[in-house]
């Protein structure tokens, strides 16, 4: 129905978002990483819908993952009435469904229809049902990020590695009634992708049709090619490959050696069939060899991206261009209340964020850089328990958990064996305060970036606090206005325009200039103790973006650049200033 889809955001942002937008055609994408998060929201829709709750507890065998399938099963059957109340609701011309025909993008073909149906009195009957004949949900997609796969022990024994966390996700999507893709992120884990296999959704039925889809989100075209294959010679389908910036988008970075988005999507645009023809050659033998229906042409495969970008004309660009499936709006929809869960304090503290607020961290445990805003009110809380003499989280979730000692690196046990450890170096005081600070900087987010969630539908937050993690990508800083669903839908199909009045850079220039500071971060963080190795990756790097400045140019010449943002001087500018830079 659209050209965009809302991508995971956090974990607790858009838990429950295809509640609120999927019966109006739109795709969204949920966190599956905190099952206690997920618990306390199917009860809170249960209450709300009038459908019988019964606790999950951590008592009941495998509970990860059923309180996953049921929650998604609740969240399909929410989504499922919602959608044909909108449907019966059509002849009185329903307020849910004239909101749906509104949002739709001025070509839909379903538009088209309405127009004819609302002057067409002689054939009224017929033009609206064939609407309703048209009209599809959007879909519930699911995000794993593939390493957080810590162990898990029951009376003190390490459980099967089908109870890791990302396997018991997993699982748990795969048993729910659900018939979308699971997004898997943060790279490659070949044993949480041999797991796949256990799970007839992921095969094609007798008509070919995959119930279940695999979505890579992916930053470059030979990792994706490596596990597509990798999934093909298991007898099983990525149906999506998600291009996502390295750096131009939320949440934690990947900076990939300086590779930039242009020449990523054109390899993809170029590859196309190539990756067609190499997959499905094994999928073929591996369907057969297995005995399962194997189809005779290749599944569809959908190549989608997103990160950073803002305007209508960049969406479009990209769309015709790159030949792309849809586009993820993903920061921008943080200023919007009716479609994600965000509190009123860091509603304000998003709204009121300009360049500098916005700003690449070493906060996560992961040990990911990992985009913040200041101010958060979990950085706020994280800094008065170091001014306390007390840094580190107490860790009730410990989804983190995921180094040698199986402690997470923000927790409070974690940081107070290494300051101890620190203390017995007999560094000075310059070496050991950034020794120090290295150690207390990272904070709760698997806690901070569920928070709001809570918050926002007024339930306990006894274990967690009220403190608050954010992570938007740096395009929001161009981004002032709280607005509703219909305002941001219209602003990325150029019905309106809700930018700052001032000039806010191309998406693919601002790339460059977030790479740039990037390497330029990690070069000076080394100074004169840069070992060989690194000054071998910094000038990859840096290669890798001169290349892609040039792609650039030649785009430029070839066809121009969406927008008139599009700033060929600073990207000399920047072009000059990487070929100075002293490595």
């Amino acid at each position: 129905m659209h050209r965009f889809h809302i991508p995971v955001m956090g974990i607790g942002f858009t838990v429950d978002t295809p509640v609120k937008v999927a019966h109006l055609g739109i795709s969204s994408v949920i966190s599956l990483l905190d099952d206690i998060l997920i618990e306390k929201m199917r009860e809170f829709y249960c209450n709300k819908f009038e459908i019988p709750y019964n606790e999950i507890t951590t008592k009941v065998e495998d509970f990860r993952a059923k309180r996953i399938t049921n929650y998604l099963n609740l969240l399909d059957k929410i989504v499922k009435d919602k959608f044909n109340e909108l449907k019966n609701s059509a002849t009185e011309m329903g307020k849910e469904f004239d909101k749906y025909i509104e949002l739709l993008p001025d070509f839909s073909p379903i538009k088209s229809k309405f127009s004819e149906f609302q002057k067409d009195v002689q054939n009224k009957k017929e033009n609206l049902q064939w609407i309703l004949n048209n009209m599809k949900m959007g879909d519930i997609d699911v995000n794993i990020m593939t390493k957080l796969d810590k162990y898990n022990y029951l009376n003190g024994e390490k459980q099967l590695v089908e109870f890791n966390d990302a396997h018991a996700a997993l699982r748990g999507f795969a048993e729910s009634n659900l018939s979308s893709s699971v997004v898997l992120s943060a790279g490659m884990n070949p044993r949480l992708y041999a797991y796949f296999e256990k799970f007839n959704d992921f095969y094609p039925d007798e008509t070919g049709f995959l119930k279940k889809k695999i979505t890579l989100k992916v930053s470059d075209y030979r990792s994706a090619l490596i596990q597509g294959k990798f999934f093909a010679k298991k007898g099983l389908w990525v149906s999506e490959y998600r291009i996502e910036s390295g750096l131009n988008c939320g949440g934690h970075a990947f900076p990939t050696h300086g590779f930039l988005m242009g020449p990523i999507m054109e390899e993809f645009k170029n590859n196309r069939e190539e990756l067609y023809k190499s997959t499905f050659e094994l999928y073929q033998a591996a369907l057969k060899n297995l005995n399962h229906f194997c189809p005779e042409t290749p599944p569809y495969i959908k190549i989608t991206a997103q990160g950073g970008i803002g305007t209508n004309q960049e969406h479009e660009f990209l769309l015709d261009y790159y030949k792309l499936d849809s586009i993820g709006w993903g920061s921008p929809f943080l200023l919007v209340p009716e479609v994600v869960n965000v509190d009123d304090n860091t509603l304000k503290l998003l709204s009121n964020a300009k360049e500098k607020d916005l700003y690449l961290s070493n906060t996560s445990p992961l040990g990911v850089p990992f985009n913040t805003l200041k101010n958060n009110t979990k950085d706020v809380e994280k800094q008065e328990w170091i001014n306390k003499g007390k840094p580190g989280s107490a860790c009730p979730k410990k989804y983190g958990a995921i180094n040698l000692e199986e402690m997470c690196t923000a927790s409070s046990k974690y940081q107070r064996m290494k300051i101890k450890e620190l203390d017995e170096m007999n560094l000075n005081e310059q070496e050991y305060k950034k020794a120090y600070d290295k150690i207390t900087v990272k904070s709760c987010i698997c806690v901070g970036l569920g928070t709001s969630a809570l918050l926002v539908n007024d339930l306990d937050i006894k274990v967690e606090g009220s403190a608050v993690s954010v992570c938007p990508g740096p395009n929001l800083a161009y981004f002032d206005k709280i607005v509703s669903l219909k305002e941001m839908v219209d602003h990325i199909y150029g019905r309106t325009n809700l930018l700052r009045n001032e000039i806010r850079p191309n998406m693919f220039v601002n790339e460059v200039i977030l790479y740039f500071n990037y390497l330029e971060s990690e070069i000076q963080e080394v100074a004169d103790t840069a070992s060989e190795k690194q000054k071998q990756y910094f000038d990859v790097f840096r290669n890798n973006m001169l290349s892609g400045i040039d792609y650039y140019f030649a785009l430029a010449d070839k066809i121009g650049i969406a927008g008139d943002n599009f700033n060929l001087d600073l990207l000399h500018n920047y072009k000059k200033k990487l070929q100075d830079i002293e490595l």
